[in-house]
């Protein structure tokens, strides 16, 4: 790719996360073969450690991922939800809330998908379809008529009808395009691993809301969880420096008795939380989608199903104008896309913020779990979260 002969692109992608390669491969679904999609992303020149982290695939997501192809086969069904509200050293943690119903077709309401698995399959599926990836961040972007024209750090240039950042909550596109955002950090790291344990998890997702933050244990295949530890920053940092002898004891004593003896099944990783909200997701010939355009605090396990849901919205929206010989990089296109997205992530983002301070806030206990143990005993509403969570 080189400034005397830039490649022109239907659409320009930065970032080669999950979110960015399920966009190009949405796009493919969509229009097929002919589209010019492109991934921009220096990571992809990289030799990356295997992710910690796994996600909670709601309903929705997977059907996404089933239609390009890249659903994992070690996907673990999520049979149930426990929640519990205590101290950290409660001798009994009774459960205030327990969701175990499925969907009405049968279907569990979500799945745990491993990163680092999910990476690969995507990986897997775009060198399949064409998917151009090129190892260089962009640089730059200006506007010309009908297009964006993209300058790369090696010198290279290229243009697109539409461009999309997919490039993170730090994304430089974004703050090239003078998007203001809402943002600010919590007083709270989150601390992932893969844990192996004794006794079997039956595929039930357990939530601890505890003093310092929610703990959360998530089913994978066999015996073996995702953790999702969220803790007050200092604390954070004083186990994410501990042997890993002392952060399987920390651990044990925050998942209490039920998992057994707990064991390292692979790498741990610490990430501080904080809540991003941009307001808008659009500009001239330029798209936000995931983080680039919201990250919400992880108690909810909904950052990468709204990702996935910009990914469908986007995709299905730029495959009807297309194929009505619509300018898919129009105001008008992305206009569309702006109010598809909107209501729902301004809506999670600020009910998972208000749930945040609501198991934060010390005198609250009490409220909350007699509105927990309210939705515990009513069955329909119990099914309509079901339902909501699932994304369909």
């Amino acid at each position: 790719m080189t400034s005397g002969n830039p490649q022109t692109l239907d659409v320009a992608i930065a970032g080669a996360g999950p979110t960015g390669i399920t966009l190009a491969l949405a796009l493919k679904a969509e229009l097929g073969p002919s589209l010019r999609v492109t991934v921009f992303d220096p990571a992809l020149g990289r030799t990356t450690a295997r992710d910690a982290r796994a996600s909670m695939i709601a309903a929705d997501g997977r059907a996404l991922l089933e239609r390009i192809g890249a659903w994992p086969d070690d996907a673990a069904p999520v049979a149930g939800l426990r929640i519990t509200d205590s101290g950290l050293d409660a001798a009994i943690r009774p459960i205030f809330l327990e969701l175990g119903e499925a969907r009405p077709d049968g279907e569990p309401f979500a799945h745990m998908v491993s990163d680092a698995e999910l990476r690969a399959r995507l990986a897997e599926r775009a060198r399949a379809e064409a998917v151009g990836l090129v190892a260089q961040p962009i640089e730059s972007h200006a506007r010309e008529p009908g297009r964006v024209r993209l300058r790369l750090a090696d010198g290279g240039e290229a243009t697109a009808r539409l461009l999309v950042a997919a490039d993170g909550a730090g994304s430089p596109l974004r703050a090239r395009e003078r998007i203001p955002t809402y943002a600010f950090a919590y007083d709270q790291t989150a601390l992932v691993a893969t844990l192996g344990h004794e006794a079997p998890h039956g595929g039930v997702a357990v939530q601890h809301f505890l003093p310092g933050g929610p703990f959360a244990m998530l089913p994978l295949a066999g015996n073996v969880c995702s953790l999702v530890w969220s803790e007050r920053r200092s604390e954070a940092e004083r186990i994410a420096q501990a042997d890993d002898e002392t952060f399987l004891r920390e651990a044990e004593r925050r998942a209490g008795p039920d998992f057994g003896r707990l064991s390292l099944a692979g790498r741990r990783g610490a990430f501080p939380l904080r809540f991003v909200l941009a307001r808008r997701f659009v500009g001239s010939r330029f798209a936000l989608v995931g983080d680039a355009g919201h990250v919400v605090h992880p108690l909810a396990g909904q950052g990468f199903n709204l990702a996935l849901r910009d990914v469908k919205a986007l995709a299905r929206i730029v495959a009807e104008a297309a194929r009505a010989g619509e300018d898919i990089g129009s105001d008008a296109v992305l206009g569309g896309y702006e109010s598809a997205r909107r209501f729902e992530v301004a809506s999670v983002a600020a009910a998972t913020d208000a749930l945040y301070r609501l198991f934060a806030a010390p005198g609250a206990r009490g409220l909350r779990d007699v509105g927990m143990g309210l939705v515990d005993r009513a069955p329909a509403l119990k099914r309509r979260i079901v339902t909501a969570a699932s994304g369909l």
